[in-house]
């Protein structure tokens, strides 16, 4: 978990299928989402294990929802309330990662672009190492 909290090893998975979303945003426009879920559950049953061949399977069975597209998944798992992460390959296991919602449409609402900031001695390396005397990059 984002925390740093392992997801308990005798969690189930729920589902595994494709969401799509279409929606327009606050600009006005017109979007598409398309993503892989699968949902994650614990119980009681503390003994439980999920294999992976046994996870092989879940993910044969739905295999065809994803019909060979190149898609993000995203992992649902219920704590206080369902929450919806990425995932990562960690070292020896996945990692869920943090999600945040973001506006799609800074221009049309006004939101400054932030600036990048960079320091001047660091400019200063850059512009010579790349823009020496013979050179006609800059």
């Amino acid at each position: 978990m984002p925390n740093g909290k392992d997801v308990p090893a005798h969690f189930h998975i729920t589902e595994a299928g494709v969401v799509t979303k279409d929606f327009i945003d606050c600009g006005g426009t017109v979007r598409s989402e398309k993503f892989i879920t699968m949902q994650l559950w614990t119980s009681m049953d503390f003994y439980h294990r999920l294999s992976s061949s046994k996870l092989l399977g879940i993910l044969s069975k739905a295999e065809k929802l994803f019909a060979s597209d190149d898609l993000e998944v995203e992992i649902e798992y219920q704590q206080e309330t369902i929450g919806r992460y990425g995932i990562e390959a960690g070292t020896n296991k996945f990692v869920l990662t943090s999600k945040h919602t973001d506006c799609l449409a800074k221009d049309n609402c006004g939101i400054p672009v932030e600036k990048v900031k960079v320091k001047l001695a660091e400019l200063a390396a850059v512009a010579t190492s790349c823009c020496g005397t013979d050179s006609k990059c800059c």
